[in-house]
């Protein structure tokens, strides 16, 4: 139990000025939610394989950001950070245009 709590307390809040990061994103082949809280829960389906990740924000690196516990990190890249399009979220992670399903 106390492990798990250790566990837990290992992630970052999401800082102000990266808060049009939380929400719900998707698209056809990932989907990836982000909570204001740090935690992350994410899914891709790419070439018949699924990779899923789910854990706390460790830290923002420029709009990059990684995800993970104590020695077991991923890095998600966030080619164009989150803007609005016509009235629509989008951002580019991993090589992947994902829009944020609206609430």
């Amino acid at each position: 139990m106390c492990l798990i709590l250790l566990l837990s307390g290992c992630g970052k809040s999401v800082p102000e000025n990266k808060l049009d990061y939380v929400g719900e994103w998707q698209s056809e082949e990932m989907r990836l939610f982000i909570a204001r809280d740090g935690t992350v829960a994410y899914k891709r389906w790419k070439n018949g394989v699924t990779t899923s990740v789910n854990g706390p924000i460790t830290e923002f690196i420029e709009d990059d950001f990684e995800v993970g516990l104590l020695f077991l990190t991923t890095r998600f890249e966030v080619s164009t950070p989150p803007r609005q399009v016509d009235g629509i979220w989008q951002m580019v992670v991993d090589g992947v245009m994902l829009k944020k399903v609206e609430e």
